[in-house]
């Protein structure tokens, strides 16, 4: 499993603080773009990060679908759905990465 880089993204914040600015701004301004709500929003960049094989970004999308109301059967339908689009491996390794969300939410 591939490191978890909460740590390294808080270290890449403070050294490029605005890099990191601009990009949660285009982030910003692409979700205020169009009449998406949040939930399917979040939903779509979890397959998107799934589809580039990037666990941390599946972790946090994961995360903040479940935050903006997503039931965790969704999280994991919203991977499911775009297999035959990114390849099982990438699907099944999302979906341990969900899992992980998921634990450390019982927690």
């Amino acid at each position: 499993m591939a490191k978890k880089s909460p740590e390294l993204y808080e270290r890449v914040r403070k050294e490029y603080p605005q890099l990191i600015e601009a990009l949660d701004g285009l982030g910003k301004a692409a979700r205020k773009a169009g009449p998406l709500d949040a939930k399917t929003v979040q939903l779509i960049q979890l397959a998107a990060a799934a589809a580039i094989g990037s666990q941390g970004s599946v972790r946090s999308h994961a995360r903040r679908a479940l935050e903006a109301g997503a039931k965790a059967a969704a999280v994991r339908h919203a991977v499911v759905c775009a297999t035959n689009v990114i390849g099982f491996p990438n699907v099944i390794a999302a979906l341990g990465s969900i899992e992980d969300v998921k634990s450390s939410r019982r927690k």
